[in-house]
């Protein structure tokens, strides 16, 4: 690869924008397409079952080839990561890897989405690797409840304890996201917040999404982000936080009693599509534009190809962005969005 300066890296970076000219600043990787639960909108066990055709070892990126193409990312503008699955703590020595990415140069920030069961064995060693934040996903707070969408039985305080052994690692705030689906859980949203309420984690409500082809999405059984504000305005009043930053995919308010913070993530019927800057990297080594993406671009074919260079690389991921033009939530209606093949969730994570 070609010995780049200072001024050809910020001319690479600057190019890294789409046809809406949005830069390419966040790297989701899907690390694993496994999972230890069922959830009922995102892995039903009826499609999910013992028989399922899931990645082999050899078809998985290895950590190496992860983190290769991590730099290349970085030179192209990523400065954010964040580790998926399926259930990445699933992944065996997953520590290694983020200790891998953290000895990247431009790397700032690298999170983990993950369902906590594995966490209070191994949150000390994510942060002692360099792990900086985690969100957890917990869609209930009541076991009858979260045992139904896990489908695996699973009980609600281990996913607690896990949030709490995250805390005390240093990964703070801790964030929750409960996704809201009409018909399984919205009676949970009051309840959700009267747990988390003042305490220093950021619980973030998601609206219901078509991610994927095996959930059965339904344009009813979304609660949208003004229902859920109403719900809670009616019990504790909130109001609006300016973003952290532009692109902040969660909508941020307060309690107006000093509670503490929540976020709601609406890309259904608040869709943000116009200010996204994320790529995803499926756990087969497929590059996806969006989360909806029908197709995603082969990178580990070149990637395992020693005659292709780094350089080689970045033309091809830098291809890929020029030509970006998603903005499925921005045109989904409820007739068009059956008809079109996503990826499933827990190939290309959240």
């Amino acid at each position: 690869m070609a010995i780049r300066t200072a001024s050809t890296e910020k001319e690479l970076i600057l190019a890294t924008r789409d046809i809406f000219n949005r830069p390419l600043q966040d790297l989701r990787i899907s690390v694993t397409d496994r999972c230890n639960f069922r959830c009922v909108y995102c892995m039903p066990k009826e499609i999910f079952g013992s028989d399922y055709p899931f990645l082999s070892r050899r078809e998985l990126l290895t950590f190496e080839e992860i983190t290769r193409l991590t730099r290349i990312f970085a030179d192209l503008g990523v400065r954010k990561l964040r580790i998926t699955g399926g259930e990445p703590l699933v992944r065996k020595d997953l520590p290694d890897l983020i200790e891998m990415l953290a000895g990247i140069d431009g790397i700032d920030d690298i999170t983990l989405t993950t369902n906590a069961s594995l966490l209070p064995r191994h949150a000390q060693d994510l942060v002692n690797a360099g792990l900086n934040r985690v969100t957890v996903s917990l869609d209930a707070i009541h076991d009858d409840v979260f045992k139904a969408i896990n489908d695996v039985d699973y009980p609600v305080q281990p996913v607690l304890d896990g949030i709490e052994a995250a805390a005390q690692a240093g990964l703070n705030p801790v964030k929750v996201n409960m996704v809201v689906k009409r018909g399984m859980n919205e009676g949970q949203i009051v309840p959700m917040a009267e747990h988390f309420r003042h305490t220093p984690h950021i619980l973030r409500y998601i609206e219901f999404m078509d991610v994927g082809n095996s959930n059965g999405w339904r344009l009813d059984e979304v609660v949208t982000a003004a229902q859920i504000r109403d719900a809670l305005n009616a019990t504790w009043p909130i109001e609006p936080l300016d973003p952290n930053y532009t692109g902040e995919v969660a909508s941020r308010y307060r309690y107006r009693d000093g509670a503490g913070e929540i976020g709601i993530i609406s890309s259904v019927s608040e869709p943000f599509c116009s200010t996204c800057t994320r790529a995803r990297l499926a756990s087969q080594g497929q590059l996806f534009t969006c989360l909806f993406g029908s197709q995603g671009f082969d990178l580990r074919t070149p990637l395992r190809d020693e005659t292709v260079s780094d350089g080689d690389l970045a033309e091809i991921v830098q291809g890929v962005w020029h030509k970006r033009r998603d903005r499925y939530s921005e045109q989904r209606t409820s007739e068009t969005a059956p008809l079109q093949y996503k990826v499933e969730m827990s190939h290309i994570g959240g």
